[in-house]
């Protein structure tokens, strides 16, 4: 596979970065436009290597340290969608790529849905996952107490809280890979701590600053998707939400919680590589038949 590119950017003042992947593509033109993944509010751009796997014999995968994530520099406080977005847009035109596909996960979701709203003829194609339109009071609860150990200098509490409070721990419902999936973002958590000044600032804007998820879209396919028992955002209002995309469609995937892409990574990144290639999406492991818009389809 070709080696990977990485450059820096800035916006208003901000330094970012981004990496691409050049599409490992032997037998001639891509498959599709380009692919940006933007994650979570600690998700940076070396988190995302089952998307290099199933996209990169396809075409460039793009993946961002944006302002607030990674080793980018942190966002000022107040409003940052439109410094992001003016971020996004700084990657494509300095790749020189008039279009395309976005996927967005988590905190990552309210950056491409803005993307895909402002500049629509941009966005090829459009995949959100665990999309945080609303985050209830029991889940912002687990916050504040992450927030009072860490301000008593506790580290590892707070990464075990903020951590617990993004997982669904009911025994009842079923998530495959739970404790696995635990120890590591406990651990993502507790290792951005300890290496970026502005972890914690990025998880209390992801968590408590609220994006803008109305207004609609269309022009642009759409593919939301949510892990069954995610307790962030339920999948009925990130179902609800998707209604709001002309034309979307919703699905869900079965044991799992707002981690999905941890619980089942390689599921994920094929459903998002046949959706972005135009493909049916019930060939891909354990994946439903195409949905109408906004439809529940759980994964068999």
């Amino acid at each position: 596979m070709p080696e990977e590119i990485i450059r820096s950017l800035t916006v208003d003042g901000l330094s970012y970065g981004y990496r691409v992947l050049p599409g490992d593509r032997a037998a001639g033109a891509p498959a599709t436009e380009p692919v940006l993944v933007i994650g979570g509010a600690l998700q940076g751009m070396f988190g995302w290597p089952q998307m290099d796997d199933h996209l990169g014999p396809l075409t460039d995968v793009v993946t961002a340290d944006l302002p607030g994530m990674g080793t980018a520099d942190p966002l000022p406080p107040g409003p940052s969608a439109e410094v992001l977005r003016a971020a996004v847009t700084g990657i494509l035109d300095d790749l020189d790529i008039a279009r395309v596909n976005l996927f967005g996960f988590s905190y990552g979701a309210a950056i491409a849905f803005s993307c895909a709203r402002h500049d629509p003829g941009r966005v090829a194609r459009l995949v959100l996952g665990g999309v945080p339109t609303h985050i209830d009071e029991d889940r912002l609860a687990y916050w504040h107490r992450a927030q009072r150990a860490l301000s008593e200098g506790d580290p590892e509490r707070f990464a075990a809280l903020a951590a617990d409070g993004l997982m669904c721990l009911d025994p009842a419902r079923p998530v495959h890979r739970r404790e696995l999936a635990r120890r590591y973002v406990r651990r993502s958590f507790l290792h951005a701590l300890t290496h970026s000044a502005h972890a914690a600032d990025s998880l209390h804007r992801a968590l408590a600053d609220r994006p803008d998820f109305t207004g609609g879209l269309s022009g642009v396919p759409a593919l939301v998707f949510a892990g069954e028992h995610d307790t962030v955002t339920p999948p009925e209002l990130q179902r609800e939400f998707a209604r709001t995309i002309e034309g979307s469609r919703f699905l869900t995937l079965p044991e799992s919680d707002h981690w999905v892409v941890l619980e089942h990574s390689e599921e994920v990144a094929a459903l998002v590589t046949r959706f972005f290639t135009d493909q049916p999406l019930e060939p891909a492991a354990r994946l439903p038949h195409q949905t109408q818009p906004g439809a529940d389809v759980p994964v068999a």
